[in-house]
């Protein structure tokens, strides 16, 4: 069978060569869609056997359902940019291709590396993710900037073994310019939807974020890197919401 693999791409040249190294061995076709690097994202690509198509960036949704329709094959496997396959899952992606597929798409666990450590807790792992699909059988939805795979129809997705290894942040100041940056995607998002902030919103909803990270998902068995993650996802709610809020009384001035 044969698999195309998808990636979107901005100024990524730190992350691509090991994202394409990952899947070389898998992958019969390797489409990166990017939105205009201007670092060497591109030619790093084209020297790993990537074809590169330019494609203005109207959203993490919108980019990752043109990047499926420019895959050559049936089968696609969408990536990021910093993320890979490990050897185990490269292994049955390989072992897939050689049976006749018995699900329209198939899960894989994602393992985050954050500032060099890997995280394992606080509801960071498994992660399990809905990435190898028949690129006519669903699409990318969600709500910016957290987008999400789905079937078209209400089946069950298949599960392949082994983790997609996502390189997140290499450092703490990356990680918090980032959260402040989906928030502000979030917020917008939310308020082109016609959602509301309410000031309970505002106040309980970064507590519970907290909690549920740190206690409920035991984040605190990650350490200090786990207390640092549930309090910046409860300040990036905060920020959301906070955001949101302004936007609806903007909106009534």
């Amino acid at each position: 069978m044969k698999l195309s693999v998808v990636v979107i791409t901005l100024n990524e040249e730190h992350n691509i060569r090991r994202c394409l190294a990952s899947v070389r061995s898998i992958a019969d076709d390797i489409v990166v869609v990017d939105s205009g690097s201007t670092d060497r994202t591109c030619g790093l690509a084209i020297e790993n056997g990537a074809r590169v198509i330019y494609h203005k960036f109207e959203g993490h949704i919108e980019q990752k359902n043109y990047a499926k329709e420019q895959a050559m094959y049936e089968w696609v496997l969408s990536l990021d940019a910093d993320e890979a396959l490990d050897e185990k899952l490269q292994e049955n992606i390989l072992l897939w291709k050689t049976t006749t597929p018995l699900s329209e798409g198939y899960k894989m666990d994602r393992l985050t590396n954050f500032c060099g450590k890997w995280i394992r807790h606080g509801g960071w792992y498994p992660d399990s993710k809905l990435r190898l699909w028949n690129r006519h059988k669903g699409e990318w939805t969600g709500m910016n900037p957290h987008d999400k795979f789905e079937l078209y129809a209400a089946v069950e997705p298949g599960k392949l073994v082994g983790n997609i290894l996502h390189y997140s942040y290499y450092t703490t100041e990356q990680h918090l310019q980032q959260t402040i940056y989906f928030a502000d995607i979030a917020a917008k998002a939310a308020h082109k939807h016609g959602l509301k902030s309410r000031w309970w919103r505002i106040l309980f909803s970064p507590l519970a974020k907290f909690l549920k990270m740190y206690v409920l998902k035991a984040g605190w068995m990650d350490g200090y890197f786990g207390w640092l993650i549930a309090q910046r996802a409860a300040y990036g709610t905060w920020l959301k919401y906070t955001k949101l809020r302004e936007l609806g009384r903007s909106k009534t001035d």
